[in-house]
């Protein structure tokens, strides 16, 4: 058998070589991997009329001087290099404490996509045109994971499966190996084929005098199995439905007078004052704090530009949060210093501690 060299095309067939299937033309339209758009669905419910007095009723936890110095020692015992002598000895001179709100937006939505696959053929049925016509890819009913988990799927589209020989190997199920070019055998690398070391003169041990040896790359066939069959000779090639379901985040923090980092309030611990959830949610218009109104708007605006036309929207759920913030001044041994303690787990962002004995730990 007259092999050929492995190709160095990509594992893909070529596009001519998969007919187009009368029952999937619509889904292909000449590509090889297209984004389907899911159906539209209704509108959802009109927006309500909201009463924000009773979120605005409540208060922010009042942090005194017994819960701050509490907050630093857990703080301080949970670094290596930090001493616990100036979290216990420090005088506090100021707290001052502020509520900010905290708007999240979360949108769970739904995309899938069709594209050509393939896997060696093992002689097994095969689910062809013949046997009927292929759902639309929208039309496959699937488990959707729990809401605003994501996850990502891949099922095999009914009827689309073609028997095809092997593109790579051009249905041999093997290819002549590159390193002997069939041969089996490769120049000794001691001898360089000489098969008599120079120094001494004498036979060459490794190769025993014949000047080659066996290919390691294919232990001596002068051929290598097809990687892309595996041997098989033949590929079924199927079209395979991809469903992603993703959760995009849209997040807000109000605007502060104090020097704590954004990035920590953003993931802080908070108090959830309003809760939205449904197919679709409507813009907070009339929030006392404007900000949190336009970052409403603003949040939604995005997501639907974004997923308008690729995505199908399942859920969605907007939050608006209370997050704790204060600011400790404390004074010890001559120095005043500062710390801020937030969320409602009461976590520490230290700027500046006394006692670090050294600069391999954080300071978050």
């Amino acid at each position: 058998m007259d092999l050929s060299f492995e190709a160095e095309s990509p594992l893909a067939p070529p596009a001519e070589l998969l007919e187009r299937l009368p029952s999937c033309d619509w889904l292909l339209q000449g590509d090889r991997c297209q984004i389907f758009f899911p159906p539209s669905e209704a509108p959802g419910r009109p927006q309500e009329q909201r009463c924000w007095s009773s979120f605005l009723e409540h208060r922010v936890p009042v942090v005194t001087e017994e819960v701050a110095r509490e907050a630093l020692l857990s703080f301080v015992d949970s670094k290596c290099c930090y001493g616990s002598a100036a979290a216990g000895d420090l005088v506090i001179l100021e707290l001052k404490q502020q509520a900010l709100h905290r708007y999240r937006l979360e949108t769970f939505s739904e995309s899938r996509i069709s594209e050509w696959t393939f896997q060696p053929y093992t002689n097994h049925s095969v689910d062809g045109p013949q046997r009927g016509t292929s759902p639309r890819l929208w039309d496959i009913k699937v488990q959707v994971p729990p809401m605003f988990q994501e996850d990502t799927r891949k099922f095999q589209v009914p009827h689309s499966s073609l028997v095809k020989e092997c593109h790579k190997c051009h249905g041999h199920g093997r290819y002549k190996c590159s390193s002997c070019h069939g041969a089996g055998t490769v120049r000794c690398p001691s001898c360089s084929g000489a098969k008599r070391k120079a120094r001494p003169a004498r036979r060459c041990q490794m190769c025993s005098g014949s000047g080659r040896q066996r290919c390691s790359t294919c232990s001596g066939r002068g051929n290598k199995t097809c990687a892309t069959c595996k041997g098989e000779k033949k590929l079924l090639h199927f079209l395979q439905l991809v469903i992603v379901w993703k959760n995009s985040l849209f997040e807000f923090v109000s605007e502060h007078q104090l020097d704590c980092p954004g990035e920590l309030l953003a993931k802080a611990r908070g108090e959830t004052l309003f809760k939205d959830e449904n197919t679709m949610v409507y813009p907070i218009v009339d929030f006392p704090l404007r900000e949190i109104s336009l970052a409403s708007q603003r949040g939604i605006a995005e997501h639907s530009a974004t997923l308008a036309s690729r995505a199908r929207v399942l859920q969605q759920r907007q939050t608006i949060e209370l997050i704790p913030l204060t600011e400790v001044r404390y004074w010890y041994r001559g120095k005043t210093y500062v710390y801020y303690i937030y969320g409602t787990d009461h976590k520490v962002y230290v700027v500046d501690y006394p006692e670090r004995y050294c600069r391999g730990c954080t300071i978050i």
